[in-house]
């Protein structure tokens, strides 16, 4: 058994090396797998991102409307909204949404 070991020494450490790294090449914190993973959560995370900017763009929007020139026909929509309020001989209709 000794000889046959000590005549394929190389073959041996050769299998032995290809295995370690070809399940460290799929496997691990930098394998295929992780890889895959992080390329998901980048996606993931640029829309994300999108989203947000999106949002803070509505946001700034907004606020340069009540801030700089006072926009009054936003003023008056968010007064109906919020408060619903209406004008004089005006009839106000909620609508409630039923989840089921």
């Amino acid at each position: 058994m000794l000889r046959l070991i000590k005549r394929n020494y190389f073959l041996l450490i050769s299998i032995f090396l290809i295995f370690y790294f070809g399940f460290n090449l799929v496997s691990g914190e930098r394998g295929l797998f992780s890889y895959i993973e992080k390329k998901e959560l980048l996606s993931n995370l640029k829309k994300e991102e999108l989203t947000l900017t999106s949002q803070i763009e509505d946001v700034d929007h907004k606020n340069s409307l009540l801030s700089s020139d006072l926009d009054l026909d936003y003023i008056e929509t968010l007064i109906r909204e919020r408060f619903l309020f209406g004008k004089k001989d005006e009839i106000i209709y909620i609508i409630k949404k039923n989840d089921n």
